[in-house]
Parts: structure tokens; C-alpha cells; sequence
């Protein structure tokens, strides 16, 4: 195993992963630099989730190295892969899987308290988050109660609370409408900012894709330079990155 580059707090080298024997991705390598927004970009089925799963440690790749700030992930027992996105990842899907019978701010402090943190501390750290999501006169609402956006701000104060060094976000905003997420990525890459947190946002968006520091651009499960519609032809073209 070769050690990931000193200025990368996240590594990966020559990712390969099937699922029922399809090719999700092939041979995928990136870094990631600490307090860097990263957007994994790609049409639908191109390996953007599958990566971002591979990278957190929720998938162990069949292929390939994993490492977060020098620790080889793709080793480590499913225990340790655990404890690592309890303890320095959050993560962010498409849907909020809130807790019905919790409130907002339960929902929010929940990983906190799981982890040990009084009722007392969980609480304020989940109502000083849901503040800055503007979502702090949801705090006291179950999830039945609250309108789609509301939940996915929820959510990503969840993912938050614990000032993650990573944050990996798939697709949070896909089944929000336009302008609704736009503001929630707009307050989710201004807190990740304030406080240096990672981000990995995976997405099929442009516009979204345009408020990361980069972009790293998916096609069939491979990393590609660029890609776009040859009008001529109607078919994708891409180059492969080297």
C-alpha cells in the first residue's frame, strides 16, 4: 500500500466496484483536501453514490485504497468503519429518515446523545444548528409537521451537530424544488465553510455542482475530464483524466 499524499485528509486510489456483477466503478482515484468542497458530478447510475459509499466506509470496495488522514479504511473491520463515521463523519441522502417520534431538535441531537453528550449539551448544540439551517422554529415539531425542506435542513443539522471532519452529502437536495435547494446548499456550504468542515457532494446539477471549490466528473464509473452533449451526433462525449 502506498501512503495517500500529506495534504489530502482524504485518498483514494483505483476504486473498482460491481454491484450483481454490473461495473459501478473502474479504477476511480481522487484527494480531497481538508475544508475543501468537492462535488462528484455525473448523470444518474454514473457511480456517484457508489463512490461516496465507498469513500465513508459504508462499502468496501472490491478494488482499491481508502484512507482518511493516513489510516487505510479499505482494511479496517466493519467495527472500526463504524466507529469512523460515528465519530468524524456525517453523511446526508436524498431523503431525511428522520425519526417520526422525535422532534426536530431530537433528531438533530440524536448522534450526540448516542455518543454520550447530556440531554443538556446535545439539546443546545441541536437548537444552535437548526438556527443556522433556519430551521430553529422547527425545533420543537415532529417530522409529520414540517414541509419537505424543512425536513432536509433537519437532516443536514444532524449530520452537522457533531463538526464532522467530513461531511458527505448524496443528492441532498434532489427531491426539493429548485429554490428551495438552492438555499439549503447555500446554508449547508456557508456552515461547512465557517467551520472547515469537508464536504463530498454528490450531484447530477450544474448549478449545484457550481458551489463546490472543484469537480470531479463521472461517466460509466469512471473519472472523466469533461462531459457533454455532442449536438451533432446526440451522443455523450467525455475524455478520460489521466
Amino acid at each position: 500500500m502506498v501512503a495517500p499524499p500529506d495534504n489530502d485528509v482524504l485518498w483514494a486510489r483505483a476504486l473498482h466496484h460491481s454491484h450483481n456483477g454490473s461495473p459501478a466503478l473502474q479504477g476511480v482515484s481522487l484527494g480531497v483536501r481538508e475544508g475543501e468542497i468537492l462535488a462528484v458530478s455525473g448523470p444518474r447510475g454514473s457511480g456517484k453514490t457508489t463512490l461516496l459509499r465507498c469513500l465513508s466506509g459504508r462499502l468496501v470496495p472490491r478494488e482499491g485504497e481508502v484512507w482518511f488522514n493516513s489510516a487505510p479504511v479499505h482494511t479496517m473491520t466493519s467495527l472500526q468503519r463504524e466507529r469512523l463515521r460515528r465519530d468524524r463523519f456525517g453523511w446526508v441522502g436524498p431523503q431525511p429518515d428522520l425519526v417520526p417520534e422525535l422532534t426536530a431538535w431530537e433528531n438533530t441531537a440524536l448522534p450526540l446523545m448516542l455518543r454520550g453528550t447530556s440531554r443538556r449539551a446535545a439539546k443546545s448544540a441541536a437548537l444552535d444548528w437548526l438556527e443556522r439551517l433556519d430551521a430553529g422554529d422547527c425545533a420543537r415539531l415532529r417530522p409529520h409537521a414540517l414541509l419537505q425542506a424543512q425536513r432536509q435542513r433537519v437532516a443536514i443539522a444532524r449530520a452537522l451537530v457533531t463538526m464532522p471532519s467530513l461531511l458527505f452529502a448524496d443528492e441532498p437536495t434532489a427531491p426539493l424544488h429548485r429554490a428551495d435547494g438552492a438555499q439549503v446548499l447555500r446554508t449547508l456550504t456557508a456552515a461547512a465553510r465557517s467551520h472547515r468542515i469537508t464536504v463530498l457532494l454528490a450531484t447530477h446539477d450544474p448549478d449545484v455542482a457550481a458551489l463546490a471549490d472543484r469537480t470531479a466528473h463521472l461517466l460509466d464509473g469512471r473519472r472523466v475530464n469533461s462531459v457533454h452533449l455532442n449536438g451533432a451526433e446526440g451522443r455523450d462525449a467525455c475524455s478520460l483524466s489521466v
